[in-house]
């Protein structure tokens, strides 16, 4: 049993179970850099919304002293923090996990336990599918030469870490996740459901469903997958999707499904407890995003609730979660008419997409809590000084 020290951003519908996880087995406490109020949870989104999820419980949790600066600063610079070298002698933990280093605040807490050396584990979500400038990649060996072990939560994460040289030893899988037995309990729960579920969306009973979950930005592609479904259903594919989310390009995703008289239904931002009753009523998932999804969790949650995934080549998990064939598709990024071909296939080979959808629900079983928990503890044991 260790005494933890994590820091993180604010709090995050995935993390969170992962933290309740962690508190029963050593003493923990999270240090948060913000908690954002309706408005800034929604960024991204649009208008003002609260998680309807419990996030706070179950765990001990603190949050750091800070200052939001004006919005005319880059995002990455808008919360500092201070004060942090206070709570690490506060706590005295035996290490400190970092989530990431996609914020200041981020770095600021890699740079004060480094100070107080602490040993440091880091869990970050970079791959090496894209280029990095000079400057980028000397911020990244700063950050990689200071850490005891990190965490990999995929194949390309590895890759990232290897390409800098970090040593494979202190390298630790731990497999990106969602909370599989609540996705899991919920599509149970409302199988019987479905029928019922489509008809208030408006997806035909005989139609393939295919399913967008997400904000609606430019990294996501959303636009593809509708001009996808436009081509696929000119050519007689049986199929609707379902967008739900919501986001800058929401105006033009829905003038393009009225220009080209889409079969497809904008349901909005669904919550926490409402995006089960999406994967209930779908069919498969679909993310056609850019190098911007590092990961796409969507694709854990879509699995776990029996939906097989067509993702872009570009889009993080590609390369663990998607066997093409089996668990299922990979296309050529912003290639709108293979996507319209795979829909098409797709859309005419129902039992296989049944296939698929079994195989992806027993493949994403690999990626759970337990998993992650225990390359922590490896983490801690190799990076721990031994008594």
């Amino acid at each position: 049993m260790a005494r933890l020290l994590i820091f993180t951003s604010h709090p995050i519908q995935y993390q969170v179970p992962w933290f309740r996880h962690i508190a029963a087995r050593h003493t923990l406490k999270v240090v948060f850099s913000a908690l954002p109020d309706a408005a800034e949870q929604a960024q991204g989104f649009g208008g003002r919304f609260a998680w309807d999820i419990d996030l706070k419980s179950g765990y001990d949790w603190t949050v750091a002293p800070s200052r939001r600066l004006p919005a005319r600063m880059p995002e990455f610079l808008r919360r500092p923090v201070h004060g942090l070298g206070g709570l690490i002698r506060e706590f005295r933990p035996d290490a400190a996990l970092v989530m990431g280093w996609h914020q200041l605040s981020l770095l600021q807490a890699q740079w004060a336990v480094r100070r107080a050396g602490v040993p440091l584990l880091l869990r970050g979500e970079a791959h090496n599918l894209v280029p990095r400038r000079p400057a980028v990649r000397r911020l990244h060996r700063w950050i990689l030469d200071g850490s005891a072990a990190v965490l990999s939560i995929g194949e390309r994460n590895r890759a990232f870490y290897l390409d800098y040289g970090y040593p494979d030893a202190r390298i630790h899988a731990a497999p990106y996740f969602v909370d599989n037995d609540r996705f899991a309990a919920e599509a149970a729960r409302l199988k019987p459901e479905r029928a019922a579920l489509r008809a208030r969306w408006g997806v035909p009973e005989d139609a393939l469903c295919l399913l967008f979950a997400g904000k609606l930005e430019p990294k996501k592609r959303p636009l593809d997958l509708l001009n996808a479904l436009g081509d696929a259903a000119a050519g007689g594919a049986r199929i609707h999707g379902l967008i739900v989310g919501s986001g800058e390009l929401s105006d033009a995703a829905k003038a393009l499904a009225a220009e080209r008289r889409l079969p497809v239904t904008f349901a909005g931002f669904l919550n926490q407890s409402q995006i089960p009753e999406a994967y209930a009523a779908a069919d498969a998932l679909v993310l056609p995003s850019d190098y911007g999804e590092t990961w796409g969790l969507v694709v854990n949650e879509g699995m776990v609730s029996g939906l097989p995934a067509i993702v872009s080549e570009r889009v993080g998990c590609a390369h663990d979660l998607v066997r093409p064939g089996e668990t299922g598709a990979v296309v050529p990024f912003a290639d709108v008419p293979a996507l319209a071909r795979t829909l098409t296939d797709w859309a005419a080979d129902r039992p296989g997409v049944a296939r698929m959808a079994a195989q992806a629900r027993v493949h994403v079983e690999q990626y759970r809590i337990e998993r992650a928990s225990a390359a922590l503890d490896a983490a801690l044991a190799a990076a721990l000084p031994r008594t």
